[in-house]
């Protein structure tokens, strides 16, 4: 600042100088006319009359006199004396749109200002007002005139555009609204938007994208913009009533129709009836790192949910899901400090997607870092097991009188045997200052979406089922029966019900999950992965405003 200052300082020395030379050039100049002249005084008086000296003098004058405000036009000759005081409101028109919206009203026929979008140009001018009257356009009257004849003769008007306006009752000053920031649970696009009042005032955004909300004067139709955009102009989107308010009436729709799905797996999905399994039990080492039980997410393989009834339990409530109505989330910005606990990683996805795979690289490629939880179970102890290795192992009582403490995030029955995660395993691996990697049923996101844990959320999703078979070619699905494990190659079936279980997934619980990978290529999708989790330490993020205020 130090710096402009001089230089402002140093112009305004030299306008002051040049005014003062210029006063005195008027007065030499009147002076030399009033002498005798001889030849040095007739040349001096010659180059004083010079047109662009005459010239040079006369801008002095107008820039002295700071006279910049542009002419307005006349008022009419023809004004009743009985009319409604008018402004005469002048704005030079360039690519920008006005960030006005009109209408008529259906009374008196009169043109209404109807709103004002926050940051466009009549917001930033401060001479257009909501509920102001519109008389005039260019000295063209639209009193008789559609809201759309006026807006066709604003787009063809160029340079400066004139408004008369009957300005409306002045409302109290509009109250400071707090900065509110939302992620979006949705796709909008104001263009297919039938109840929007105004489709180029409509602002289109996408699901997992950040709206800083402008004005919520209107209970039906907010007014947001971007974060991040350059462009200071609001625009409309449906506010969080309103869009609630609709998907209610959609949902019943899109849930019949789901139901309507051939596959019983999907069936059995809406419904959380999901049947249990528990994967290949394993203990491998790989570089010093003992490995135990990767995945064990509870679900029956085929072959054995064909002979074995078994029920899914989790903590969950129908009521709460049936009430979420994906809409918009507050947020606010937040970035992990030194010596704070790592935020929960989890991964959702159907089975057989590779979740197991991508959480072993992940394990190997940093054992320090990354870390899984050691689930419970109420079996027997086998010979070359360790109590909290492979499993935690308690008694069935015990396992029951946890059950109806809450104390599980999941938990199943299989052959007479609980097994479950804990809430516990998941503090005890972040007490030690790591990343805890968790699969689970999507269903339990919402129970882990809290202040505590600040879970970031992972869907992988398969490629196409051609894309399946070619990769997959060679793969085993495992099937437990006994106490004996088989595998068998990947079916048609297989592939067909993995990508109908993501979509299902997608579609139910979309929502909540702040990073898709499709697994097409381990490789590729677990360096995408890494590289995910990586910015998730170090980036700002965008969180639950209840995470960061609790």
């Amino acid at each position: 600042m130090d710096v402009i200052d001089a230089h402002f300082l140093s112009l305004s020395g030299l306008f002051l100088s040049l005014a003062i030379f210029f006063v005195r050039f008027y007065q030499l100049t009147e002076e030399l006319q009033g002498r005798s002249a001889n030849n040095e005084m007739r040349e001096l008086v010659k180059l004083l009359s010079k047109p662009h000296i005459k010239s040079l003098l006369s801008v002095h004058d107008t820039v002295a006199r700071k006279s910049y405000d542009p002419e307005l036009p006349p008022l009419p000759d023809d004004i009743d004396d009985d009319e409604d005081s008018v402004k005469i409101i002048r704005l030079v028109k360039n690519k920008e749109p006005l960030g006005a919206t009109i209408k008529k009203d259906e009374h008196t026929g009169a043109i209404i200002v109807a709103r004002i979008m926050r940051g466009g140009a009549a917001d930033r001018s401060g001479l257009i007002h909501v509920g102001d009257e519109l008389k005039e356009v260019n000295g063209i009257p639209v009193d008789d005139k559609k809201p759309e004849e006026i807006i066709c003769i604003l787009s063809q008007s160029q340079g400066a555009i004139t408004f008369k306006v009957v300005p409306g009752i002045k409302e109290d000053a509009q109250s400071k609204e707090p900065k509110m920031f939302v992620k979006a649970l949705f796709d909008y696009s104001p263009a297919e938007d039938k109840a929007i009042p105004c489709k180029e005032a409509g602002l289109a955004f996408r699901k997992g994208d950040i709206l800083q909300v402008m004005s919520q004067d209107d209970a039906t139709w907010w007014q947001a913009k971007l974060e991040g955009d350059g462009n200071p102009r609001a625009g409309l989107i449906p506010s969080k009533h309103f869009q609630e308010r609709r998907f209610a009436v959609w949902r019943p729709m899109t849930i019949t129709t789901l139901q309507r799905t051939p596959s019983k797996r999907f069936y059995s999905f809406i419904n959380c009836l999901e049947d249990i399994e528990e994967d290949t039990e394993f203990a491998s080492y790989l570089s010093g790192l003992h490995i135990a039980g990767l995945r064990r997410s509870f679900r029956l393989s085929r072959r054995d949910k064909k002979t074995n009834k078994s029920m899914y339990e989790c903590k969950r409530s129908e009521q709460y899901d049936t009430a979420d109505v994906p809409t918009y989330e507050e947020v606010m910005a937040y970035r992990r400090k030194h010596g704070d606990r790592h935020r929960l990683v989890l991964l959702v996805g159907p089975s057989g997607v590779g979740l197991n795979e991508l959480k072993r690289k992940l394990l190997i490629s940093d054992p320090q870092h990354f870390s899984i939880t050691i689930p419970h179970t109420s079996r027997s102890k086998r010979h070359q097991e360790s109590d909290g290795v492979e499993y935690h192992f308690i008694s069935k009582h015990l396992f029951e009188a946890d059950i109806q403490n809450c104390k599980f995030i999941e938990h199943g029955e299989y052959k007479g045997n609980y097994y479950g995660t804990s809430f516990d395993s998941v503090h005890s691996v972040l007490s030690k200052n790591k990343v805890c990697l968790l699969d689970v049923q999507p269903h339990t996101l919402k129970h882990l979406r809290t202040a505590e844990f600040k879970p970031y959320v992972v869907f992988v999703k398969p490629p196409s089922i051609e894309r399946l078979s070619e990769t997959r070619k060679n793969a085993k699905v495992i099937s437990g029966k006994d106490d004996k494990n088989s595998s068998k190659p990947f079916s048609e079936e297989d592939f067909q019900e993995m990508i109908s279980a993501a979509q299902m997934m997608e579609n139910q619980y979309g929502h909540l999950f702040e990073k898709v990978i499709v697994n097409d290529d381990l490789t590729i999708a677990f360096n995408e992965l890494k590289q995910t989790l990586r910015k998730v330490e170090t980036d700002t993020q965008w969180v639950p405003v209840s995470w960061t205020h609790s």
